[in-house]
């Protein structure tokens, strides 16, 4: 019995989740242990760079230019409908979490805006107070426990970690509906305008970042990590973030023991307590009159 290629591609995905799971939980063992959340920095820093040219080169500019002549409620309008999109994964996500509200609230954005938006263009859930959530694979592995691993930098596609990027690679990617566009141009047309609309969204953060950052690499790794410990943690309580500064170093921190104190021998009752005489040099002059 042969199976499908689309099912081939999905148990294809599964084993590479599997795999990319099981070395998220592994591979926080490896590297330096100063930098227990970064132990592949020097590679990491390599594909930054990368990205950086890149964007230089290419992405910012195509954003720029698609900002500037492009009028903003056509921009606006394209931001919805990808929006509108990507509530569909987001919704799967949030029952596979078990949050059945928020799950309710996405699956009723999609039915409204794709009804009375539009398609989409009109984002008429928020204006009824259904705010949007996004919501990914990572998310919900972390929400069930796997550990985020490491931190990553993936060419082109930027901060990460081994368990978020094993979701973005397998998962993420099958589940979005525009994988399964049966046109490949409008398929890469469409991936491509997702992309130029992220980066145009983001060019008023990538300035501020570059103005106040002394060290870009350590400032995005920082805010990446925290805000994927907040969406991992929303709607739950969550332990805190692993600290860098926390490291076994190998000596022996426990205290002392404290020697117990001699206990306190009474006086003597029959013997008379002296008055308390004042410290040379601080009888008031009143008290220490002249012969």
């Amino acid at each position: 019995m042969r199976l499908n290629s689309s099912l081939l591609r999905l148990l294809r995905a599964g084993a590479l989740a599997l795999v990319a799971v099981w070395l998220a939980g592994c591979a926080s063992l490896v590297g330096d242990a100063r930098h227990p959340v970064d132990p592949f920095e020097p590679m990491n820093r390599k594909v930054m760079s990368f990205n950086d040219d890149l964007d230089k080169a290419v992405i910012k500019p195509v954003a720029l230019a698609y900002r500037d002549r492009v009028p903003r409620p056509v921009r606006l309008g394209v931001s919805n409908v990808l929006g509108n999109i990507a509530d569909v994964w987001s919704f799967f996500n949030s029952t596979l979490q078990l949050k059945m509200r928020q799950a309710a609230e996405l699956g009723g954005r999609v039915a409204i805006n794709s009804v009375f938006g539009l398609g989409g263009l009109l984002d008429v859930a928020s204006e009824l107070g259904l705010e949007h959530r996004a919501e990914d694979f990572g998310q919900t592995l972390g929400r069930w426990g796997v550990p985020a691993g490491p931190y990553l930098v993936l060419p082109v596609l930027g901060p990460s970690s081994v368990r978020d990027a094993a979701a973005t690679l397998t998962l993420d990617r099958y589940m979005d509906p525009l994988t399964h566009f049966d046109h490949e141009r409008v398929r890469w047309v469409m991936y491509g305008l997702r992309a130029v609309d992220t980066r145009t969204n983001l060019l008023k953060v990538t300035n501020v970042v570059d103005e106040i950052a002394l060290d870009r690499y350590t400032f995005i790794r920082d805010a990446y990590l925290q805000r994927r410990f907040a969406e991992v943690g929303r709607g739950r309580p969550a332990p805190a973030p692993p600290d860098p500064s926390d490291v076994w170093d190998g000596r022996d921190d426990t205290p002392a023991p404290v020697s117990p104190t001699s206990p306190a021998i009474p006086t003597s009752p029959t013997s008379p307590t002296s008055p308390a005489l004042p410290a040379p040099g601080l009888i008031a002059p009143e008290d220490n009159p002249k012969p």
